[in-house]
């Protein structure tokens, strides 16, 4: 059984964006380079006629993937999304109640997941203990390190 899909409405655009690029912009670059690599000559030594090959073969398996995802996904409506817990689709504020810091997540399906951007999946331990959780509730927050406890300040929508 497979987990269910979820994106917002941003995340579906993102994905959306880069099949488009996918399909209309790389498609043609590698058909370029295999077309190219051909030119060379006896394509049974060609490396350059094997990397382009690898490369449309790992750009039609992206494309699949994210055709896929986009098929399965189930969109998060921004105006169904609540303030008054913890879902998918808000920015959260918490107080980290061991070093005093205040960090601020948004919670997204695992396919939007980055922690760079502290956008954490909503299967993620981070994403899963705050779920459903209103301002004003202590969560902990169990890691490989051990717990972490969140206050959580603030629930927002996330302005993506």
């Amino acid at each position: 059984m497979t987990d269910e899909i979820v994106l917002t409405v941003k995340g579906r655009k993102k994905i959306e964006d880069e099949l488009e690029h996918l399909k209309v912009v790389r498609r043609k670059e590698v058909a370029q380079r295999i077309k190219q690599a051909i030119d060379f000559g006896d394509i049974s030594e060609n490396s350059e006629y094997d990397e382009a090959k690898n490369e449309q073969a790992q750009v039609e398996e992206r494309i699949t993937k994210l055709s896929n995802i986009l098929k399965a996904a189930k969109i998060v409506d921004e105006s169904d999304i609540s303030l008054e817990h913890v879902s998918i689709g808000t920015k959260v504020k918490v107080l980290d109640m061991d070093e005093k810091e205040e960090i601020e997540y948004i919670i997204v399906g695992s396919s939007e997941a980055d922690p760079y951007e502290l956008k954490v999946s909503n299967s993620s331990p981070v994403g899963k203990a705050l779920l459903n959780h209103k301002v004003g509730d202590i969560v902990d927050v169990k890691i490989p390190d051990g717990v972490i406890q969140y206050e959580i300040l603030s629930i927002d929508k996330a302005e993506e």
